[in-house]
């Protein structure tokens, strides 16, 4: 990276940017269409899962044409390990669902970044900036302001949640040290797995049609274009960064539930929000000039 064009460096870092932060809001949307859909968790986790999947195979086939059985005949080691986290941290994330609060589960991956910079750190050996320290440290605050952190969160809960989170993080690893890798066929197929390992445990008899197709759109924008975006443009930018701007995902989740459904948005809500924003947009900022 070091050796390309000033010019180049800063192009791409702003196109993974732009595709961290489309990630996020794809993924921000999973309150909104899990309020639409109605469904159990398992149900609305297997949809998103074979949907997604079958989202990500529809793009694979478009943009590949005839040659697409290449990328997933020239799948080695490293694929099967990215596959095997992004399953692992899915079934984790729907286990520590029932088991633990929603704001353990916020703030618990809202270490995202804090996870990543050491890890890219031990294992790409990309040393974090203090400023991106910083930032990562205070979008945990502002989730933790937003969420709050009771005691009402489970043990083993908190676990899977922490297993859930390790597995992006190590997603991320794995994107940024083998971007040669097919990523869209390993998520197509950790994304279809998942979901059919939830789908014994859905109850999907008692769907309506309108609800299989909030199912359908559900696994399209919030599995399929998120985890496209996210494999996109986190080749592009150092680990910590990438999950530092996924956790934009949090902020704007209540966002669009309170466009749809008109819930009050409280003032902490208001205020964490902003601060994990400014965290973010402040990191971007600082980073293109340290790059220049």
């Amino acid at each position: 990276m070091t050796d390309l064009p000033l010019e180049q460096i800063h192009r791409d870092r702003q196109i993974g940017v732009l595709f961290i932060m489309l990630a996020a809001i794809t993924w921000s949307t999973a309150g909104f269409f899990t309020r639409l859909i109605g469904l159990d968790y398992a149900a609305m986790i297997a949809g998103r899962g074979i949907f997604g999947g079958l989202g990500l195979f529809a793009i694979i086939v478009m943009t590949e044409g005839r040659n697409w059985p290449r990328l997933f005949r020239s799948m080695d080691r490293v694929s099967i390990v990215y596959i095997g986290f992004v399953v692992a941290g899915m079934t984790a994330f729907v286990a520590s669902l029932g088991l633990t609060s929603v704001a353990h589960n916020a703030v618990i991956f809202a270490t995202l970044p804090l996870m990543a910079g050491f890890l890219g750190w031990m294992i790409l050996r990309e040393t974090p900036t203090l400023a991106s320290i910083v930032a990562a440290g205070l979008a945990l605050i502002g989730v933790a302001i937003m969420v709050g952190f009771g005691a009402d969160g489970g043990i083993s809960g908190d676990a899977l949640s922490v297993i859930s989170t390790l597995c992006m993080t190590l997603c991320i690893i794995v994107i940024r040290r083998h971007p040669e890798q097919s990523i869209f066929a390993c998520s197509c197929v950790g994304s279809l797995t998942s979901g059919l390992i939830c789908l014994p445990f859905a109850d999907l008899s008692v769907a309506a049609p309108h609800q299989l197709l909030l199912l359908v759109l559900f696994g399209l924008v919030n599995s399929a274009a998120g985890l496209t975006l996210f494999a996109l443009g986190s080749r592009k930018l150092p680990a910590i960064q990438t999950a530092l701007i996924s956790t934009l995902d949090t902020p704007l989740a209540p966002l669009w539930v309170w466009i749809a459904f008109q819930e009050n948005v409280t003032p902490q809500t208001l205020v964490g929000g902003a601060i994990v924003l400014a965290a973010v947009i402040g990191n971007i900022v600082w980073s293109r000039r340290a790059v220049g």
